[in-house]
């Protein structure tokens, strides 16, 4: 049998959760605008150098091998950040980690909880 890959053939992509509903939200659209985000919430953070100042300008990682993206910090309590990055990332995902970088050095991270994406965890 040949033809065209149907809808069901396709990739299914969670974009979204609603963790009270017990929901999960999925698309085939691998550009569904749930994927993308300007900015995340993460806790039990670890600092290598030192706490960032919310006057910097940095660098995170959410994705591995991801080129570095630029962004501000606030930092909201040792172990409590809020990234926001010049450029909406796609697929900032809960549960995984972000690593924020001042140059070259690693400053350290923590694990991401929400995000600003419309499919963020509820």
């Amino acid at each position: 049998m040949g033809g065209q890959k149907g809808a069901l053939e396709k990739p299914w992509y969670v974009v979204g959760k609603d963790v009270k509903q017990n929901v999960l939200f999925v698309s085939q659209d691998e550009n569904h605008p749930w994927h993308y985000s300007y900015s995340l919430h993460a806790t039990d953070c670890n600092w290598v150098k030192g706490l960032p100042s919310t006057e910097g300008e940095y660098h995170a990682k959410v994705r591995y091998r991801q080129k570095d993206q630029r962004c501000k910090i606030a930092v909201l309590s040792p172990t409590e950040i809020k990234v926001t990055f010049d450029f909406m990332q796609r697929a900032v995902t809960p549960g995984q980690s972000v690593v924020i970088y001042d140059g070259a050095v690693c400053l350290g991270g923590g694990i991401i909880q929400t995000t600003d994406s419309a499919g963020g965890v509820r």
